[in-house]
């Protein structure tokens, strides 16, 4: 026998050895057993948290990023619901305006030695765009109760969150439970304006450090949620997928810009500014950033990949050796391209003031979404090496780097954890990287331990009417939202 031979048959031998092992591996790699957390029942008044949230829904505390387009007074209208609607709460808790129209609350706890914890929500909702008010299957600040869906801005981005965290608090309190550390409840005024470093978010966390509170145990916020995961015969059994935010997605609004001579448009160059910065826009385009799969990747792979058919199983369980390949797939897909690396969205374009007018100016705006690792200078270092034009000018609008990743072993995530798995005995139940932007990046000097997750299922279609026409909440949801912060303060506030 000839070496090739040798070599060739010894190849075919390793080929055959590898499905082999990876058939082996695939009959066992199955999802884990897990033990079902049990919790007693929660005393909740269901009517009223249904009453409370349409109230809240009915106040338009509306944020613009230009602070005198705000109408302030709506924010008044919201602190004054509140303390109608929470009297224990307000009865208990200290609660301090940080101008414009954030608020503070205290909760003191038994252990003032113990580090407090930290309760985020927003009390600001994007607008309605004009002309689209009559497409809402009921005014979008009715907060209408149908006895299906409560309809309204804010039913979803999240005065629902916000107003199970109070329900939980009043109804925790007239139980007459005091915690064992320090609670704070913080709301912002503008998280939906990203207004950064002026942010409501960022004032509050000065005045907790003005406060004498340095370092808080724990932060939860919105962010994930409970996600169904439709039946796909032969590939993917029904289940759900309940994703808890430990890191986001840093951005920077990057201005890119060409100059060029100006003059009539009836003797153009061959080239004028706008064709220039078109070329600025094909290369960003066509040069993205490097895919990479992150850990919390990878469990989302590994417990998607338990799940499916023995067949396909074969091939997930190697799905290091078969990254190139995965890297590849999800490129295509742009939900899922959004995770594996840093996006470039250019998503503004200004030239010439008139048609017939050369422009002596032209620029773009790209959006970019960091992963975490990557930071704004990264990010220019990068436009300037994949734009062939080096004679563009880049300006930074605004930027929030991406965050460090949160423990998956503190006490506050392992509390997520068994709660969700409490409700949904069947879900995936995975750490994993928020794409958008949330008010916890502004309390991360403070806090290393920050968590991103509101306990609503919610499917697809209701999620996609986020920030859009018909945004409503399925009313079950809201009793089982109350129950879980109660748990959830009850965990997280007395974990030693």
């Amino acid at each position: 026998m000839s070496i090739a031979q040798i070599i060739g048959w010894s190849l075919l031998a390793l080929v055959v050895l590898f499905k082999l092992v990876s058939c082996i591996r695939a009959l066992f790699f199955k999802p884990k057993k897990r033990k079902i957390p049990v919790y007693p029942d929660e005393e909740i008044d269901a009517e009223r948290a249904a009453k409370n949230l349409s109230q809240a829904i009915a106040i338009p505390t509306v944020s613009y990023p230009e602070h005198e387009r705000v109408d302030w007074v709506q924010f008044e209208r919201f602190h004054a619901f509140l303390q109608q609607s929470y009297p224990l709460v307000h009865q208990h808790c200290t609660r301090e305006v940080v101008p414009p129209a954030s608020l503070l609350y205290h909760w003191p706890g038994k252990n003032s030695s113990l580090e407090p914890m930290a309760l985020l929500a927003h009390m600001d909702v994007v607008p309605v765009e004009t002309g689209t008010e009559a497409d809402w299957t009921h005014p979008p600040f009715s907060g209408h109760n149908d006895g299906e869906f409560i309809w309204g801005r804010g039913s979803v981005d999240m005065k629902n969150h916000l107003v199970c965290i109070f329900e939980a608090a009043e109804t925790l309190l007239a139980e007459g439970y005091i915690p064992e550390r320090d609670i704070y409840i913080c709301l912002g005024d503008d998280e939906e304006v990203v207004a950064g470093g002026n942010s409501g978010a960022s004032k509050i966390r000065e005045t907790l450090i003005a406060r004498g509170v340095t370092k808080l145990s724990s932060t939860l916020d919105e962010g994930g949620a409970v996600l169904p995961i439709p039946n796909v015969p032969g590939v993917f059994p029904e289940s759900t997928l309940a994703g808890v935010g430990v890191s986001e997605k840093g951005f920077a609004d990057i201005e890119i810009a060409v100059t060029s001579r100006g003059g009539h448009s009836s003797a153009p160059p061959n080239h004028t500014a706008v064709g220039a910065i078109a070329e600025v826009v094909r290369d960003l385009e066509r040069n993205q950033f490097k895919s990479k799969l992150l850990p919390h990747m990878v469990d989302i792979i590994d417990q998607a990949s338990r799940r499916m058919p023995v067949y396909l199983r074969a091939v997930m369980v190697n799905h290091k050796l078969m990254k190139p390949l995965l890297l590849a797939v999800m490129k295509k897909i742009p939900q899922a391209a959004c995770m594996i690396r840093t996006c470039t969205a250019v998503t503004m374009a200004q030239g010439s003031p008139a048609s017939n007018v050369l422009p002596q100016r032209a620029s773009i705006v790209a959006n970019f979404r960091m992963m975490p690792g990557t930071t704004t200078d990264d990010v220019i270092k990068h436009i300037r090496r994949v734009v062939r034009n080096k004679n563009i000018e880049i300006k930074v609008l605004r930027d929030i780097e991406a965050s460090p990743f949160s423990s998956t072993d503190h006490p506050a995530y392992q509390a997520l954890h068994n709660l969700i798995l409490h409700a949904s005995p069947d879900a995936m139940i995975v750490p994993y990287l928020v794409m958008g932007g949330t008010d916890t990046v502004f309390y991360e000097p403070i806090c290393n331990n920050c968590y991103r997750f509101s306990p609503f299922f919610m499917p697809l279609e209701l999620l996609m009417r986020t920030h859009a026409t018909n945004e409503c909440l399925a009313l079950h949801t809201l009793g089982d939202g109350v129950k879980f912060f109660k748990r959830y303060i009850r965990a997280a506030a007395d974990a030693q």
